[in-house]
């Protein structure tokens, strides 16, 4: 084949080593992350769909099972190690610390995932840093509670991040494993996944893959409160550390409300009563003022964060 020019020839040249990049990579190159607390109800079953659809590389992080989870996981062959630090953070970290293959994949070890659908995500590895799986087949088994709560988390982070995700808090998705080592964890649990989809989405490349999702085997370590409001406040702690002058500005942008209230108020005394409250209409002046230049500058601000999200895509093209 003959191309003509420096620029198309290495555009050539790039293309045609990451069409190899893609033939040369192959299941070998994921270990499998089972983050685990007695789950002697499902590992084992676990681990016999992993390895027949082609997955041998399975790690297995346990905190501490006080059941026969460790016993069948290393009876299975799978690599077991007990993690560090506490819960589902403490687990993911170990891991990353003990993956020696370019990708990790992190899924729950309680049969809730289908490994079938890990291919899906193996497909995008080259082009992203993190690849979440959207839980979109089989909701109905995720409790009502849950998906509300799933909803609610995803729309606020979305909203505090500039993000455009579906399932923050998805327990399945595919990193690099360079991009995992560089991130800094903070989280105390099951918070850690929106910690990893706050800190790809700012620093990195992040998408999405479709997923099914089953009923779970044995007890949920997960409560929908407690844990909720645990990653809820996560999400506002990230986007102070990420994304500051959206959040403030956005929570100045509420001033819009108590603002319309008082204005509508001083109106319908107006025209009922024939009264006119200045001093609460000059103060739902300033409050509407001051809920504006806030709804302003959080515009502006993801503007600019969309524009440098766009520019770093195209420096990494460059």
């Amino acid at each position: 084949m003959f191309v003509s020019g420096a620029q198309p020839i290495r555009q050539w040249i790039l293309t045609r080593i990451a069409e190899m990049t893609e033939m040369l990579r192959s299941k070998d190159d994921v270990t499998i992350v089972l983050p685990t607390l007695n789950e002697e109800e499902a590992i084992e079953s676990v681990v016999t769909e992993l390895k027949q659809v082609g997955y041998h590389n399975i790690l297995v992080v346990d905190g501490y099972s006080t059941d026969g989870t460790v016993k069948i996981a290393e009876s299975n062959g799978c690599y077991v190690v007990s993690q560090h630090s506490r819960g589902k953070c403490g687990a993911i970290e170990t891991a990353i610390e003990n993956v020696k293959t370019p990708y990790l994949l992190v899924m729950d070890g309680d049969l809730t995932y289908d490994p079938k659908d890990i291919d899906n995500l193996l497909v995008h590895a080259d082009k992203y840093d993190q690849i979440i799986g959207v839980r979109a087949n089989g909701r109905k088994n995720i409790p009502r509670t849950n998906r509300f709560g799933n909803w609610l988390i995803t729309k606020t982070f979305n909203l505090l991040m500039g993000t455009k995700l579906s399932d923050v808090c998805s327990g399945m998705y595919l990193m690099d494993t360079h991009a995992a080592r560089e991130l800094e964890l903070n989280a105390l649990g099951f918070d850690v996944e929106v910690e990893i989809a706050a800190q790809t989405a700012m620093n990195g490349r992040v998408t999405e893959v479709p997923i099914a999702y089953r009923k779970r085997l044995g007890s949920q370590k997960l409560s929908s409160w407690k844990h909720g409001f645990q990653i809820m406040r996560t999400i506002f702690g990230l986007a102070h550390r990420y994304n500051p002058v959206l959040l403030f500005s956005g929570l100045v942008s509420l001033a819009v409300i108590p603002a319309s209230v008082i204005l509508l108020w001083t109106v319908l005394e107006r025209v009922s009563s024939g009264a006119w409250r200045g001093d609460y209409a000059l103060s739902g002046l300033m409050l509407l003022l001051l809920g504006s230049q806030g709804l302003t500058v959080a515009t502006i601000s993801l503007l600019f964060r969309r524009m440098e999200k766009r520019i770093m895509r195209q420096t990494r093209k460059s």
